[in-house]
C-alpha cells in the first residue's frame, strides 16, 4: 500500500508545480503573521503593556509548530533511477 509521499513524488509535475504554490503561499502568510504578532508583542511590552506577550508568544509557536510540520507536505524531487 502507498503512502501520501510515494503518490506525491510519482505524481504529475504540474500537479507538483501547484502543490509546492500553494504550499510556499501559505508559509509566507504564515510567516507575516508571525512578524505581526512580533512587532505587536514588542509594542506593547515596551509600552509596560505586557499582558499580551504571552498570547503573542503561544500564538506564534502554534503558527510555528503548524509550519513545521507543513513541510512534510513539500515534493521530495525527482531522483534519479
Amino acid at each position: 500500500m502507498s503512502n501520501f509521499k510515494d503518490a506525491q513524488n510519482k505524481a504529475h509535475p504540474n500537479k507538483s508545480n501547484t502543490l509546492m504554490s500553494a504550499l510556499i503561499c501559505i508559509l509566507i502568510l504564515n510567516v507575516s503573521i508571525q512578524i505581526w504578532l512580533l512587532y505587536t508583542g514588542l509594542n506593547n511590552a515596551l509600552g509596560n503593556n505586557k499582558e499580551i506577550a504571552l498570547p503573542a508568544f503561544l500564538a506564534s509557536l502554534v503558527l510555528f509548530l503548524i509550519g513545521f510540520f507543513w513541510l512534510y507536505f513539500l515534493p521530495m524531487g525527482y531522483r534519479k533511477k
